[in-house]
C-alpha cells in the first residue's frame, strides 16, 4: 500500500484525465448494471404472455438497450483513451526524470552500474507504468464498482441466493494473497535479469572491434544467451505460479455458478422463485464473477509493475550527494586562480587516493601533474569540478570555496580535455560548439584554428558537416582530441583541464596538440596531467605526485636540477626517444 500511495502522487499531476476517465469508468459499469435489468424485464413481460401493451414495453426496453450499448461505446472510448493518454504522458514524464536524476548523479554513483541496466530502468521498467496507470488502476475500479454493484441487485432480487453467490469469494481473496506473495519476487529478479542482459548487449555492441579481434564471437554469444534465458527462466517460474492460480480462480468461481443453478432450483422448487429472478441472476452471475476473475488477471500484472516500479523509485529517491548548498552563489568574473589546502580523498572512505594535498596555481598558469599511474592525478582534477567531494581540506577558486557556490556556476568556468574524448554522433562542427549552442560559424571556426584542426576538417569530406560518427569513430585519435580542445576554446572558460591529452597519439600530432595548448597558454589557467614529459616541459609548475602526495614541485629546469622522481623519468624518456624528452 506504502508503494500505491506513492505511485499515486506520481500521477496528480494528470488528475483531471484521470477523474474524466474514471467517472466514463463509473458510467460505463452502470451501463453494464443496467443492460441485464432490462433484459431480465422483457424476459417477465415474455413470460407472462404478450399483449399489446406488453409489445409497447418490449419496444421501449429494446430503444433503451440500443440507447445503453451506445453509451457504453462512449464511455468505453473515454475511460480507455483518457486514461492511456494520462499514464503514456507519466511514462514519459518519469523517464526524463529518471534519465535526469541520472544525470545529477556524482561520478561514484555509476562505478558499480551497468550502462544497459541503466538505460532498461530508463525505458523497460517506466514503460511499466502505463500497464499500472492505463489498465490495472481503472479496470479495478470498475471490476470493484461492478462487483458491488451487481451485489446490491443480487441481494434486492433474492437475499439467500446472493449470499450463496459469495461463498466462493473468501476462498478467491485467500489465493490472491498467497499468489501475490510467491510471484513477485520471481517478476523482480526477471527485471534485474532484464537489466544485467541490457548492460552486456551495451558492452559487447560498444566492444564489437575487439571481439571480432580477438575471435571471441562464439564465447560472447554464450555469455548472451546465459543472460538471455537467466532472465526466461525467471519469467518463467513466474507464469507457472500464474498458470496454477488463473484456472483455480476460474475453478472457484464456476462453484458460485453451480451454487446458484442448484440452490435457485431449490428456491424455485420450496419457495416459488419467480424464472425472471433466476434469469436475471443467471445473467448477472457473469458481471459478478467477471470482476473477481478480472482482479485475479491484475494482481500479475500488478505485481509485474510493482517489481519494474521499485527499480524506478529507487533511482528517484537515491539521494544526490553533490549538490548545491541552499545558501550556494554564483561563481562569477572568474580569473583561474586555483588552491588546494590540505585536500585528502578516499573513494567510499576506504584506502586514500588523495593525502594532504596543498598548492596554489595563480591565474595564467599552467600547471602539469606528473606521476605513476593510479596516484590520483585524475582524481584531483575531477575535485576541482566537484564530481567528487573531499574528505577533507578544502578547494578554492578565486579565493571562494567551491562547495560554497552553484555547481552549474563552476562548471560553466572550467572546460575540460579528456584522455578518452568522447564526441556525439553528429557533425565536427556541432561538436566543437556542444557547449556553446548558439555559436557562429565563424567562431566555430577561430576555435578549430586555435585547436589546430582547422586544416584537418577542410580536408574531410564534408568539411565542418562531416559526421565524425559514434564517439567520433571516423576521426583519428589525436583529430578527435583537437576537436575536444577546440570545444574547450571555443567556451572560453578560464580555466581548462588537460587530461593525457597527448596519451595515444603519434609524435607529429603530438607537436600539433602542443601547438594548440601552446596557442592558448596564458590567457587561461591550464592543468595539465601527463606521462609524456615533452608535453609540460614548458609548463610554469609541475606537481610530482607519488602515493597520493605532492613529492616535488617546481619548473621543469628545477625539478631536473633536484635528482629526484622526476629527473628519473625524465632520464628513462629521453633514453627512450633518443635524448628528447
Amino acid at each position: 500500500m506504502k508503494m500505491l500511495w506513492r505511485l499515486s502522487r506520481e500521477a496528480i499531476r494528470y488528475k483531471t484525465l484521470y477523474a474524466v476517465a474514471i467517472l466514463a469508468t463509473l458510467a460505463l459499469t452502470a451501463v453494464n448494471l443496467a443492460a441485464p435489468k432490462a433484459l431480465s424485464a422483457m424476459t417477465g413481460i415474455v413470460q407472462r404472455g404478450v399483449n399489446e401493451e406488453g409489445l409497447r414495453q418490449i419496444g421501449a426496453l429494446t430503444a433503451v438497450l440500443v440507447a445503453l450499448y451506445l453509451l457504453r461505446i462512449l464511455f468505453r472510448f473515454l475511460s480507455n483513451y483518457l486514461a492511456h493518454k494520462a499514464a503514456w504522458y507519466l511514462v514519459g514524464d518519469l523517464r526524463t526524470r529518471t534519465y535526469d536524476k541520472l544525470e545529477r548523479m556524482h561520478l561514484g554513483y555509476f562505478h558499480d552500474k551497468q550502462t544497459g541496466d541503466l538505460m532498461s530502468r530508463v525505458v523497460n521498467d517506466t514503460r511499466d507504468f502505463e500497464l499500472l496507470y492505463a489498465h490495472m488502476i481503472p479496470e479495478t475500479i470498475t471490476n470493484l464498482v461492478t462487483f458491488f454493484g451487481v451485489l446490491i441487485v443480487l441481494l434486492t432480487i433474492n437475499p439467500k441466493l446472493a449470499l450463496i453467490t459469495c461463498a466462493p469469494i473468501p476462498l478467491i481473496l485467500v489465493s490472491g494473497v498467497i499468489f501475490s506473495t510467491k510471484v513477485r519476487p520471481y517478476f523482480r529478479i526477471s527485471q534485474k535479469k532484464m537489466g544485467e542482459l541490457n548492460g552486456k548487449l551495451q558492452d559487447n555492441l560498444s566492444g564489437i572491434h575487439e571481439i571480432q579481434s580477438f575471435g571471441r564471437e562464439e564465447y560472447e554469444t554464450g555469455k548472451v544467451d546465459e543472460r538471455n534465458f537467466e532472465h526466461i527462466r525467471a519469467m518463467l517460474q513466474a507464469l507457472k505460479i500464474s498458470a496454477i492460480f488463473h484456472p483455480s480462480v476460474e475453478f472457484i468461481s464456476s462453484l458460485g455458478t453451480v451454487l446458484v443453478v442448484g440452490f435457485g432450483g431449490y428456491l424455485a422448487y420450496r419457495e416459488g422463485l419467480q424464472v425472471e429472478d433466476i434469469v436475471a441472476f443467471l445473467l448477472y452471475m457473469s458481471l459478478f464473477y467477471g470482476p473477481v476473475t478480472g482482479l485475479a488477471n491484475l494482481l500479475e500484472n500488478m505485481q509485474q509493475s510493482m517489481a519494474g516500479a521499485e527499480r524506478v523509485l529507487a533511482v528517484l529517491d537515491t539521494p544526490c550527494e553533490i549538490q548545491d548548498k541552499p545558501q550556494a552563489v554564483p561563481l562569477e568574473n572568474v580569473q583561474g586562480d586555483i588552491a588546494f589546502d590540505h585536500v585528502s580523498f578516499s573513494y567510499d572512505n576506504e584506502i586514500p587516493v588523495l593525502r594532504d594535498v596543498s598548492f596554489h596555481c595563480r591565474p595564467g598558469m599552467m600547471l602539469a601533474l606528473v606521476g605513476p599511474t593510479g596516484v590520483g592525478k585524475t582524481t584531483l582534477t575531477q575535485l576541482i569540478s566537484r564530481f567528487y567531494e573531499p574528505t577533507s581540506g578544502r578547494i578554492m577558486i578565486d579565493g571562494h570555496d567551491i562547495s560554497d557556490v552553484t555547481l552549474e556556476s563552476l562548471r560553466r568556468n572550467i572546460s575540460p580535455v579528456l584522455q578518452d574524448t568522447f564526441l556525439f554522433n553528429g557533425t565536427v562542427a556541432e561538436n566543437i560548439g556542444y557547449a556553446v549552442p548558439d555559436a557562429s560559424m565563424e567562431e566555430i571556426r577561430e576555435a578549430a584554428m586555435a585547436a589546430n584542426i582547422h586544416e584537418d576538417i577542410l580536408a574531410m569530406p564534408d568539411g565542418y558537416d562531416t559526421q565524425v560518427g559514434e564517439r567520433g569513430l571516423r576521426l583519428s585519435g589525436g583529430q578527435k582530441q583537437r576537436v575536444a580542445i577546440a570545444r574547450a576554446v571555443l567556451r572560453k572558460s578560464p580555466i581548462i583541464i588537460l587530461d593525457e591529452a597527448t596519451a595515444s597519439v603519434d609524435v607529429e600530432t603530438e607537436q600539433q596538440i602542443q601547438k594548440a595548448i601552446a596557442g592558448i597558454a596564458g590567457s587561461r589557467t591550464i592543468i595539465a596531467i601527463a606521462h609524456r614529459l615533452s608535453t609540460i616541459r614548458n609548463a610554469d609548475k609541475i606537481l610530482v605526485i607519488e602515493e597520493g602526495r605532492v613529492t616535488e614541485e617546481g619548473t621543469h629546469a628545477e625539478l631536473v636540477a633536484l635528482g629526484g622522481s622526476y629527473a628519473r623519468m625524465d632520464r628513462i624518456q629521453s633514453a627512450a626517444t633518443g635524448g628528447i624528452a
